[in-house]
């Protein structure tokens, strides 16, 4: 019987075919590193600005009613920025604009920015509008605790009708973002955030001072800040040919299409913002500092979150909409494995090293001027419960856009409805026992719960099929980690004298308490056999 024609002979055009894909694979992999890198290093930029805001926020107001109504007052706009704009937005809008980008239509491309401009504009305009009459009502709803506290209460009325049109100007900033992050252009959308951290900064310290309720001076620095960005995305948006103006124009294809798309994932990708919003809501009924407590920790494990897992999901949400949309099953699979390699690799020891850590980043970031000693220890309890789930919080990222790229939003949501009810039952379990801390301990047990659900579904329906080696791996990195814990208690030694020491003498001592941790990482991964050059291999194969 003849061979037939399309079977290669002898397999060399089997070989040749898997070393085409091989290649294939190795460049994809080194591409995303490279993004990844860029996305990283200038949100690096970005949360160093960011620490030092919050250093200076924590000296000038320290874990005080004025911090407390600032918190919440900053912390409602960012919460509808998350959900709408950076949520339930870009998951929908990649995809469909990744589409209109492939099809090379410089006129349909540009139609559907404008569109989307116009209506973005007209809908959140009207939102901070309202928002603004009926910041009362908005306080009453989401820090209910502060309402039999007359004060407090109208203290954060007013900073909210403040930073509240930030929401505008950061909402657009997201739309642009978007169109960048989709040409490719990573590094605006991933240092701009550092102009609003400029912003509070020069509030906090030449504004504040000539006021006699100082904390409103921050409050103008958010509004100032999201204006900057919106500024300097849009000049980058100008660059790349596109001249976006807004126009009401609900009937385009692509607009009905991403309308369609947010209704599920609103809620899909907003859990971990509800969540962290229930958790300042029941928060305020707890003792005056609470909600700071909890920012200032949620801040240090934002850290990592930001510079890798945000950065990661970013990079590879127009990479997954492209493998998709050209039908490559394989190459979606391993672009999956190999981010979850990535994450493994350098959440599990940060989130060991900040529990670890947890009074001495506390103290040596924080406790300045007005933070106390107590405010030190209370904030790193609910540090330590929030870095138990900094592995779920980037696999969340990693994972969502494994649907979002494919147009599936159902999926996302039941996993998320099912992880924000077990968070409100652990938030009523652990805030008796444990207080602030237990509500970042639910937060982060909810997270691992969602994380697993996608994982789960992603494996079920195959899209994503693990590459082998993936036991080995798992063991090669705890005995890693395990290392370094060691070498990082010892280093830093007891929590006690970190509440002493005077400011130079505890960056000393973190510093070196964090190189030899990471010293200690490196060789023991190299000892047990992980290879960092593989990181560069083709995805699924590292």
């Amino acid at each position: 019987m003849e061979r037939p024609e399309c079977q290669p002979r002898h397999g060399l055009g089997r070989r040749l075919a898997e070393r085409g894909r091989s290649a294939e694979g190795r460049v994809l992999s080194r591409k995303l590193l490279s993004s990844l890198a860029v996305v990283g290093q200038m949100t690096l930029v970005s949360r160093v600005l960011g620490f030092v805001r919050d250093q200076i926020i924590a000296g000038v107001f320290g874990a005080s009613v004025a911090s407390d109504a600032f918190f919440v007052a900053f912390k409602i706009p960012n919460f509808f920025r998350r959900l709408f704009a950076e949520g339930a937005f870009a998951q929908a809008f990649v995809p469909v604009f990744t589409t209109y980008r492939s099809g090379d239509h410089p006129r349909e491309i540009a139609g559907l920015v404008d569109a989307i401009f116009g209506i973005m504009t007209a809908a959140v305009l009207a939102t901070v509008v309202v928002g603004i009459l009926a910041a009362p009502a908005v306080i009453w709803l989401f820090a209910p605790g502060f309402v039999h506290q007359p004060g407090h209460y109208a203290l954060t009325v007013s900073l909210l009708r403040i930073t509240f049109p930030y929401l505008l100007f950061i909402s657009l900033t997201a739309l642009f973002g978007s169109v960048l992050n989709t040409y490719g252009r990573f590094s605006i959308p991933a240092v701009t955030p550092a102009l609003l951290n400029v912003a509070m900064i020069a509030a906090a310290l030449l504004l504040s001072p000539r006021l006699a309720e100082p904390v409103l001076g921050l409050a103008c620095g958010v509004l100032v800040g999201g204006a900057l960005q919106l500024a300097l995305q849009f000049g980058a948006v100008l660059k790349l040919g596109l001249r976006p103006v807004p126009r009401l124009d609900f009937r385009h294809p692509g607009v009905r299409r991403i309308l369609a798309l947010m209704a599920p994932a609103l809620f899909g990708v907003s859990v971990g913002q509800i969540n962290l919003l229930v958790d300042t809501l029941m928060a305020s009924f707890l003792r005056t500092g609470s909600i700071s407590w909890l920012y200032y920790s949620d801040r240090l494990v934002e850290f990592p979150l930001g510079i890798f897992g945000v950065a990661l999901g970013t990079v590879i949400l127009p990479h997954l909409s492209l493998q998709h949309a050209d039908g490559r099953a394989e190459h979606f699979s391993a672009t999956l494995d190999w981010a979850l390699r990535l994450v493994v690799l350098v959440t599990l020891p940060a989130a060991v090293g900040l529990a670890v850590l947890a009074v001495p980043l506390v103290s040596t970031l924080f406790q300045y001027g007005a933070l106390t000693s107590h405010d030190v220890t209370m904030a790193a309890r609910s540090l330590v419960a929030y870095a138990s789930g900094l592995t779920g919080f980037v696999l969340i990222k990693i994972l969502a856009p494994g649907f979002y790229s494919r147009q599936d939003m159902r999926t996302p949501v039941r996993a998320a409805t099912i992880a924000m009810l077990a968070n409100l039952v652990l938030n009523v379990a652990l805030m008796f026992p444990l207080a602030h801390a237990g509500l970042a301990l639910a937060t982060s047990l909810s997270a691992a719960l969602n994380a697993g659900l996608l994982l789960r579904a992603l494996r079920r329906d195959g899209s994503y099929r693990p590459a082998p080696g993936w036991t080995r791996f798992l063991l090669q990195v705890t005995g890693a980690t395990a290392a370094m814990a060691f070498a990082v208690w010892f280093a830093a030694g007891d929590a006690g004298p970190w509440l002493e020491r005077h400011a130079a003498g505890r960056a000393l001592r973190l510093a070196l308490a964090i190189g030899a941790g990471g010293a200690v990482y490196a060789a023991a991964l190299w000892l047990l056999g992980v290879r960092f050059e593989r990181m560069a291999q083709p995805a699924g194969q590292v």
